[in-house]
């Protein structure tokens, strides 16, 4: 395919990456295709790899770093599937349920204190996601207050922390496999575990999630609660992937986490280029302003390289990286 015409979707070529990330690093894709609908997403994964393309998909561009560059191949933009809404009532059956996911309408319930779901498309936003919630009184995602990216991406890799994770409001999943067909997982048959939802190559592109009966103010308060608590330890509002590594087992680290550690061997606030180890906290690598992904990279393989030499703990990454 040489055109944009021959794709299923919104397609640009050498699209630049790096703004659609949360680090604002990288350089482009041979390839990015803009599926609007879980339709178009399907179809979009089944062309590329057709051709012969292992597609990526790229959501919020949280927990990702893509090296400097043309990344070749296929990137899938989850960017224009933002739909959310309450489902219609009574989806006992698989079948009505794929309706509900993949909806032509959605009849949604009077009452706020009726059914407690919501459909979101992969697309959504978690802020989006939680003023939602907090407009219908419902709790469940308080705890991803300042957690950036979209809902297909916080699916995939789990995202949340000590308070909350995404998968404690996930009911039933509707993905694309390799295959480029849809599948529906419901919650019972999925492992979700700490920072992996264990999906495979299976790329979510709708989800039902089930939340509990609160009030507005209750859930406000919440929301503002976490979002202040994280912001008084971690570099909400500067530009960063999020956590770089995973906590060690307590066990071979003495209960220290990652951020603990690489404090206490003395690389938080270690500088390369415009790249920086956050002086809020040691598990953040922050981009200044003008960093590069080179930048980047190499200062977390040298905070690896200290942490390993003055702990003798090997830090185990979160944070994806894409061309390195």
């Amino acid at each position: 395919m040489t055109s944009s015409k021959s794709w299923p979707c919104a397609a640009l070529p050498n699209a630049e990456l790096g703004a659609k990330t949360t680090m604002h690093v990288g350089g482009a894709a041979q390839w990015l295709l803009e599926p609007a609908t879980p339709e178009e997403l399907r179809e979009a994964i089944a062309a590329a790899r057709e051709l012969g393309f292992v597609p990526r998909i790229l959501g919020g561009g949280a927990n990702l770093i893509v090296a400097d560059g043309v990344l070749p191949g296929v990137v899938i933009t989850t960017d224009r599937m933002k739909r959310i809404f309450r489902p219609s009532q009574g989806h006992g059956g698989s079948e009505t349920l794929r309706e509900d996911l993949l909806p032509t309408h959605a009849l949604a319930p009077t009452s706020r204190e009726e059914g407690l779901e919501l459909v979101a498309w992969s697309g959504v936003t978690l802020l989006a996601l939680l003023r939602s919630a907090q407009k219908l009184g419902w709790s469940g995602v308080e705890a991803l207050a300042g957690v950036p990216g979209q809902v297909g991406g916080g699916i995939a890799m789990n995202a949340g922390g000590k308070h909350g994770e995404m998968w404690d409001v996930v009911e039933r999943l509707l993905v694309v496999d390799e295959q480029g067909n849809f599948v529906e997982l419901p919650r019972a048959e999925c492992n979700p575990s700490y920072r992996n939802a264990n999906l495979g190559g299976l790329v979510v592109a709708s989800a039902l999630l089930k939340f509990k009966l609160s009030t507005a103010h209750a859930v406000g308060d919440s929301i503002r609660d976490y979002l202040a608590a994280k912001n008084r330890v971690q570099p909400v509002t500067e530009w960063s992937a999020g956590c770089v590594w995973k906590n060690p087992d307590p066990e071979r680290s003495a209960g220290r986490s990652a951020g603990m550690l690489v404090e206490q061997c003395g690389a938080k606030g270690r500088v390369r280029g415009d790249a920086q180890v956050s002086l809020k906290h040691g598990n953040f690598v922050v981009n200044r302003g003008n960093a590069t992904a080179q930048d980047v990279l190499g200062l977390i393989a040298e905070v690896e390289d200290i942490v390993a030499h003055k702990s003798g703990i090997a830090l185990e990454r979160e944070v994806k990286i894409w061309g390195a």
